[in-house]
């Protein structure tokens, strides 16, 4: 249980799941060394939630930049329905971080190598080779994703542009070779092949040759001394996670000097800003660079150089582990802390216990998302037979006062609960019931202003698919459960924002609940409702359960030492957890039989999604 597992790269993305079946404390934490599509790709892979699912296994998912974790993010989102809040992912059971951190490299052994007597002795062998001419220096391993044949082409277009640096400018390609029993990859050799061929032979002279082609491994030594001799690095893939050739290259600059061509497609290109950044698929940029590069004065050389190198030095491959694994441990160390506050069999038991023994009992249950699933209309989610039961119990028993606390208009609430003997707050408190009393209006209060705020819903609605607009009568509801969750995600940002603005002279209050944007009276709230009961009499016990944020004001009017209880695992003031929504009437159940047992967990009903 106190083992870390690092586990690295997408040979491997089923294994955290894996690993945590069997292992459920480890510590786990992923790498993924390589770009993550876009969801728009990722969403063709027929085994894709089982990937995600895989790789949800970990405590700490880990990419190159911030790209690659929007699309992991994105696609969690849409393809498991897990809802995401600053990198963190909350499955129901378990949190799980999803962070950038881009590779670094041993930057001391590349700086200190390249002033090493083997090097410099390899260095002046290489001088001597070329003479005065320019280096443009390309080193990869042979794959389609680095983009080699796009970058003979456009060597070859330059030769043809500008003769003047016929002659003068050699390419050294350097493609280690990769997956050579692959017959895509020994086709791509071929074509290498052949277009060296073709411009060698349509520009060499007896004594130029203007690319030098080496397919092979080179030994440690002999790569330092190229990236030190080399003029200018053309590092242009198509996609790569994160290249750390470019960064190899800068830190064995020494001197200051050199020039590095980038692709905007790899992920070294958010961190090394001060290199020539161009998109390797458009030739024309990828000639311009080149040029470029071969005029650039020594002084900005140096001055973009030592920039990166600062970078590089600071973010080095031990910095790069030492974060992870800092990280990893702030990652389990919430796993555990949110799991000491999940509802344990022990917990359940003392719960139970305490009810049974008490006389004068109150239970504050919030409806939507705890006493029912959420679901795509808030007219599906009427209460189902097994929630009926329970709360006619539970109202039935001798002591118990129960309060179904909601954000649902009071009508709705009449229709499904008028028959019982429970209270019931309507609207997060604009309305209260007591127990067979009539409903009541705790504060008068005005709805002039939602006709300064429905204009700017509907507007939101009509460039939403989806989306739907709920009126109460103190309150309106944009309900975006229905629209596609990352268009749903962003316009409920922005209405949010233009809603702040336009009611920060208004007495009313924007807030946000799950999947709904909810404009209400600022006096308003669930917490100041249940206040009446709270303050009409002394509990010998009491349990206050939601799953939401209008829930928050709820537990924080309730005593620090009762049992107030958040579905869900999302930080909350409530000192206890459960899991999920199914977990709600089990535990309702097993109190009112005053016993702890096994019970069915099933909803008869689609759920809910109005606002609490």
């Amino acid at each position: 249980p106190d083992d870390t597992i690092w586990v690295h790269d997408y040979h491997l993305m089923l294994l955290p799941e894996m690993l945590r079946e069997h292992l459920p404390d480890a510590e786990i934490g992923y790498f993924h060394h390589i770009p993550f599509p876009s969801f728009e790709v990722f969403r063709h892979l027929p085994w894709r939630k089982k990937i995600l699912s895989g790789l949800l296994g970990a405590d700490l998912i880990g990419f190159h930049t911030y790209g690659y974790v929007r699309h992991f993010l994105s696609s969690v989102r849409r393809l498991l329905g897990y809802e995401h809040t600053f990198g963190e992912v909350r499955t129901g059971t378990r949190v799980i971080r999803a962070d950038l951190f881009p590779m670094g490299i041993d930057y001391h052994r590349f700086a200190d190598s390249a002033g090493s007597t083997p090097v410099q002795r390899e260095i002046a062998r290489i001088r001597q080779k070329y003479g005065r001419r320019k280096i443009i220096l390309s080193f990869d391993r042979l794959d389609y994703t680095k983009g080699i044949p796009l970058r003979l082409e456009a060597f070859d277009a330059l030769l043809e542009k500008k003769p003047d640096y016929q002659g003068t400018v050699s390419l050294v390609l350097v493609a280690v070779p990769s997956r050579t029993s692959v017959s895509s990859y020994q086709a791509l050799k071929k074509q290498i092949d052949e277009l060296v061929g073709r411009i060698n032979g349509k520009y060499g002279t007896t004594d130029w040759m203007p690319v030098h082609y080496y397919y092979n491994f080179l030994p440690f030594e002999t790569l330092v001394a190229f990236y030190s001799a080399a003029d200018v690095a053309l590092v242009t893939p198509l996609r790569d996670g994160m290249n750390l050739m470019a960064k190899e290259y800068i830190a064995t600059r020494t001197d200051g000097t050199g020039v590095l061509i980038l692709s905007e497609m790899a992920g070294a290109a958010e961190e090394l800003g001060e290199a020539i950044i161009v998109n390797p698929n458009d030739q024309g940029a990828v000639i311009e660079a080149i040029e470029t590069a071969l005029a650039m004065p020594e002084k900005e050389q140096v001055e973009r150089n030592r920039a990166m190198q600062k970078r590089l030095m600071r973010y080095d491959i031990e910095h790069w582990v030492g974060d992870f694994l800092v990280r990893l441990g702030d990652a389990r160390a919430v796993r555990v802390e949110r799991s000491e506050q999940i509802v344990t069999p022990a917990i359940r038991e003392t719960l139970i216990a305490d009810y049974s023994t008490a006389n004068d009992r109150l239970l504050l249950l919030d409806y939507d998302g705890t006493l029912v699933p959420f679901a795509a209309r808030p007219q599906k989610a009427f209460p189902g037979d097994m929630t009926r039961e329970v709360l006619t119990s539970l109202a039935r028993t001798p002591g118990n006062e129960v309060v179904v606390i909601s954000g649902r208009d009071r009508h709705t609430l009449d229709a499904w609960f008028g028959d019982m003997d429970i209270g019931i707050i309507a609207e997060h408190g604009v309305w209260t019931r007591e127990r067979s009393g009539e409903w009541r209006m705790p504060e008068a209060l005005s709805d002039e202003w939602k006709e300064q705020i429905h204009p700017l819903l509907e507007l939101y609605t009509d460039r939403t698919p989806g989306a739907f607009i709920e009126e109460k009568d103190y309150s309106l509801v944009w309900h975006y459960r229905r629209t596609e969750p990352v268009l749903g995600a962003q316009r409920a940002t922005e209405l949010k924002d233009d809603l702040l603005h336009l009611t920060s002279n208004l007495d009313v209050g924007v807030m946000e609940g799950n999947k709904v944007i909810e404009i209400k009276n600022n006096a308003i709230n669930k917490g100041r409702a249940a206040l009446s009961w709270l303050s009409g009499r002394t509990w010998d016990f009491i349990l206050a359960i939601g799953d939401d944020r209008t829930d928050e004001d709820l537990f924080e009017v309730v005593p620090p030492d009762v049992y107030s209880i958040k579905v869900g695992l999302a930080p909350s003031r409530a000192r206890f957890n459960l899991i999920s929504q199914q977990d709600v009437l089990p535990l309702l159940r097993e109190c009112t039989a005053g016993k702890k047992g096994k019970t069915d967990r099933r909803e008869s009903v689609i759920g809910s999604v109005a606002p609490g």
